[in-house]
């Protein structure tokens, strides 16, 4: 070869230097999902846009964590007297517990740091909760939404609350700064899935007559 030509670049160097278009996807997905969740945490601190509401804004918080929902769940368990009843709360203390360990397990797999603005003054949190996705507020509001609606018997305005109570948990979580958009909407699918994989595993006295003899 002449001194003045230039070899070709590996393969490898051409495909970094060309990026592939789900590539330049997933990073502008990326790019505008901190933006947006960067412009909607309008709570994320006192001295924030919407910084007066902040303590709203945990109650909200407070009304989707897991500890009180297990604590209450066991609770109405051991006071219960009806059959039917224990059923739907042992199987809604079955879907918080398979829902809290998922969460952790995906958090740990994933790793995504909660947003630069975050300020870590949360209820309860354990060690995977440094972690941001995905949201355990939104999927367990989505989740205990369909639970509610599909084993108690409301009035459609107290239908609609439950759905406005899982809706407001999740936008919460970026006003509070807490998580990224994506965080919360892969949340909420992934509670409206694990509602339909718990049905499918529903717990009775046929399928698991141990369990039941405990109560």
């Amino acid at each position: 070869k002449e001194s003045g030509s230039s070899a070709p670049l590996p393969e490898e160097d051409c495909m970094k230097l060309n990026p592939s278009f789900l590539g330049i996807a997933l990073s502008s997905l990326l790019a505008i999902d901190l933006w947006a969740s960067k412009r909607l945490g309008v709570c994320a601190g006192e001295g924030s846009a919407w910084g007066s509401a902040r303590p709203l804004m945990k109650v909200i918080e407070v009304s989707g964590h897991g500890i009180p929902w297990l604590l209450g769940t066991f609770y109405g368990l051991c006071q219960s007297d009806s059959s039917a009843a224990r059923e739907v709360l042992l199987n809604l203390l079955f879907a918080l517990v398979l829902d809290l360990v998922l969460v952790a397990v995906v958090k740990g797999l994933v790793r995504r740091q909660r947003p630069s603005h975050n300020k870590m003054d949360m209820f309860v949190t354990i060690s995977v909760d440094k972690y941001s996705f995905p949201s355990g507020h939104a999927t367990r509001a989505a989740l205990v939404c369909r639970f509610v609606l599909h084993h108690l018997v409301l009035a459609i305005p107290l239908r609609v609350l439950v759905v406005l109570w899982a809706l407001i948990v999740g936008v919460s979580r970026v006003m509070l700064g807490r998580h990224n958009v994506t965080d919360v909407l892969f949340g909420l699918l992934l509670g409206y899935v694990l509602y339909s994989v718990v049905e499918y595993c529903w717990l009775s006295p046929l399928s698991a007559p141990a369990l039941f003899a405990l109560w």
